[in-house]
């Protein structure tokens, strides 16, 4: 009997010793089967701490449903809290999109991406949608913007024209390049010069590089380049001698400068041929010069031309009242 009950005695050590003792479990934190049986559940988002609803985490199919349902394994602490291993930043954005169906995103752009990282990480398709949708908007707001390079020497714009793939327009601005006064309008005429730049940076901005150079000679000159030459030139300014002194007048050539922008856009993409350059060397029907305007044609690279139009250089201008003659002289 003794001998049996020995044997007794051992099997029973052997059976409690191979049941994991109570002991043995952490109590920190333990594997959750599934949370459905809650109504009320606390998250830890990376030390962030939201208490929230199991309808409004399984509002959608996303990762939080799953680990409601216990379809995918969480880390709850001893205090009941799900530990997930993520920047809680966002998270309220998140859940807020969840009870809502909507939720205001943020403007800057970096702050959006983050947004859009958390959202495909907890696979909350709608919100990924919606981060899509708005930056497409802000890509367009952003495409629209009209950006003009301000050329600081000549080794700078002969890069940007040599190495640019569209068309470029030229306005050399320098009101301070004059020795002598300018005339009652010429200030006026220069701002529309100026005007007129912004108008057309913003019709022709996605098709032709506008730049700006502030530190040239010219007082004001438009120049037209198309696969890295100058194609035409629009000179605004002249000399007027005026009575016992000289004067500088600024004219608005605006039908000219428009005329000579359109044709520059031939060369948008590569797509001039010999077609397009006997189009833009040989004057057509419908162009004229204005009054006190002149053509000049200077011969570049062989056969190619550059259209130099200015108005006249020397004129003798009378300063007397409305309806005195004036007279040109060459």
């Amino acid at each position: 009997m003794s001998a049996e009950a020995s044997v007794g005695s051992h099997d029973a050590d052997s059976v409690q010793s191979a049941v994991p003792l109570p002991a043995c479990h952490s109590t920190d934190e333990h594997r959750n089967p599934g949370l459905m049986g809650s109504k009320y559940v606390k998250l830890n988002v990376g030390g962030s701490l939201h208490y929230t609803t199991i309808q409004t985490l399984s509002k959608e199919d996303s990762l939080l449903r799953s680990i409601c349902t216990g379809a995918t394994d969480v880390t709850i602490d001893s205090e009941g809290w799900v530990v997930l291993e993520r920047s809680g930043r966002h998270f309220g954005l998140v859940l807020n999109f969840l009870r809502d169906g909507s939720v205001p995103l943020p403007e800057d752009h970096r702050e959006l991406d983050e947004v859009l990282k958390e959202a495909q990480y907890y696979r909350v398709q709608g919100l990924v949608q919606h981060c899509l949708n708005v930056m497409e908007k802000q890509q367009d707001v952003f495409e629209s913007v009209c950006r003009i390079p301000m050329i600081t020497s000549a080794k700078e714009e002969q890069k940007m024209i040599a190495t640019c793939r569209k068309p470029v327009v030229k306005l050399q601005n320098n009101r301070g390049n004059n020795k002598y006064s300018y005339t009652s309008n010429s200030d006026d005429n220069l701002l529309k010069n100026i005007e007129l730049f912004d108008k057309l940076v913003l019709r022709f901005n996605n098709r032709v590089l506008f730049v700006k150079d502030v530190l040239g000679d010219e007082i004001c000159c438009w120049s037209f380049y198309g696969e890295g030459r100058k194609i035409a030139e629009v000179c605004c300014t002249s000399i007027v001698y005026a009575t016992e002194k000289k004067q500088t007048k600024v004219e608005f050539p605006e039908a000219r400068i428009f005329e000579e922008t359109l044709n520059i856009l031939i060369y948008e993409n590569n797509r001039s041929g010999p077609g397009g350059l006997h189009l833009l060397d040989s004057r057509g029907s419908g162009s004229s010069l204005g009054a006190g305007q002149s053509e000049e044609e200077g011969a570049v690279g062989g056969d190619r031309r550059v259209r130099r139009i200015h108005v006249r250089r020397h004129i003798m201008h009378d300063e007397r009242g409305h309806g005195q003659q004036t007279v040109y002289k060459d």
